[in-house]
C-alpha cells in the first residue's frame, strides 16, 4: 500500500511540469456530477475543503485511496468508465471517472475552494485570549500521531509523540518521555523547530500525522529551521528515573491553512547517550 502512494504521488510531481495537466476548482454541489479526465500511470488527486470520511468506487479498474481531506485516482486499465463517491461532513459528492485517455487532456487535481468564513465584527476590547480544550474535546476530537520507523529503548531516552490536536488556533501535542538509559534523566520543557524545505525519500505528503524515528529522522534533508512560538507547555514530571516515564503537552501556533507539509522537531536537554528529540510531520 505504501509502495502505492509513493509511486503515485512521485509520478504526478515529475510529469506535471512537462505536460502542464489542467487543475481545476469546483464549487462544493453534492447536487452536481464532476467528470474526471484520467491518464494511465498518472495520478488525479482531489482536494475536498473538508477532511473525508468514506469513498466508494464503481469498478476495480481504478485505484481509489484517500487521506485527510484528500482522494487519489489512478486507472489501472484503458477504456473503463466508472462513478466514484465521497463522502465529508457536508454530504456526498458525485464523480464520473472517465476513460484513461491522453495525458496532456487529463485533470492532474480538482480542488474545491476553502469555505470562506464571514467577516469577523471588529471590537475596541482586548483581544480574547487563547483558550485550552476541554477535557471531552481531548478525548473525542484528538488525532493519534503514528511512528514510521523503530524506536529501541536499549540504553536511550525515547520521545514519542502519542496525540494532536487542533484548537482556537493552536495545534497540542501531547508527548511522552521514556527513560530506558540506566540512569537519571532530567529534562526541560521543550523548543520547538520548523525545518525549512525539507526532503526526505518518501513523500512528506502521506506521512502527515506521523512521527519519524530516530533513525529515519537523519535522512531527511533541509536548508535550515526556524522556531516556532510556544503558547503553553507542561510536563508532569522534569525528572525521570531509570525505566520511568513522564508525559507532557506543548501548544503551538502555526498558519491556519498548511498546503505543504511541515517537519516539526521537539528538542529537550541531550541525554547521556546524545540528543533526545522528536520529529513530527503535520
Amino acid at each position: 500500500m505504501k509502495r502505492f502512494w509513493i509511486s503515485c504521488i512521485a509520478v504526478a510531481v515529475l510529469a506535471w511540469p512537462a505536460w502542464g495537466q489542467k487543475v481545476e476548482r469546483e464549487k462544493p454541489d453534492p447536487g452536481k456530477i464532476v467528470h474526471v479526465q484520467t491518464a494511465l500511470d498518472h495520478l488525479t488527486v482531489l482536494e475536498m475543503n473538508e477532511p473525508v470520511s468514506a469513498v466508494a468506487v464503481g469498478s476495480t479498474s481504478f485505484r481509489v485511496e484517500w487521506r485527510g481531506n484528500k482522494v487519489f485516482i489512478e486507472p489501472t486499465e484503458p477504456g473503463v468508465a466508472t462513478n466514484l463517491y465521497v463522502w465529508t461532513p457536508s454530504g456526498r459528492f458525485s464523480y464520473e471517472l472517465d476513460p484513461a485517455g491522453a495525458v496532456p487532456e487529463m485533470v492532474f487535481a480538482i480542488d474545491q475552494p476553502p469555505v470562506t468564513a464571514p467577516m469577523p465584527k471588529f471590537s475596541a476590547n482586548r483581544p480574547k485570549p487563547l483558550t485550552d480544550p476541554p477535557p471531552a474535546e481531548v478525548l473525542l476530537k484528538a488525532e493519534p500521531v503514528r511512528l514510521h520507523g523503530l524506536i529501541s529503548r536499549k540504553n536511550r531516552v525515547a520521545v514519542y509523540v502519542t496525540d494532536l490536536l487542533n484548537h482556537d488556533g493552536q495545534i497540542f501535542l501531547r508527548y511522552v518521555i521514556r527513560n530506558g538509559s540506566g540512569q537519571v534523566y532530567v529534562t526541560r520543557e521543550p523548543q520547538v523547530v520548523a525545518l525549512t524545505a525539507p526532503r526526505y525519500r518518501e513523500s512528506l505528503y502521506v506521512l502527515r500525522d506521523y512521527q519519524l524515528s530516530p533513525v529515519e529522522a537523519t535522512r531527511l534533508k533541509s536548508s535550515g529551521e526556524t522556531s516556532i512560538e510556544v503558547t503553553k507547555s507542561e510536563i508532569r514530571s522534569l525528572r525521570i528515573e531509570p525505566e520511568g516515564e513522564t508525559a507532557g503537552i506543548v501548544a503551538i501556533k502555526l498558519p491556519p491553512k498548511q498546503l505543504e507539509p511541515t517537519v516539526l522537531q521537539l528538542i529537550f536537554l541531550a541525554g547521556l547517550d546524545g540528543p533526545v528529540s522528536a520529529t513530527l510531520v503535520i
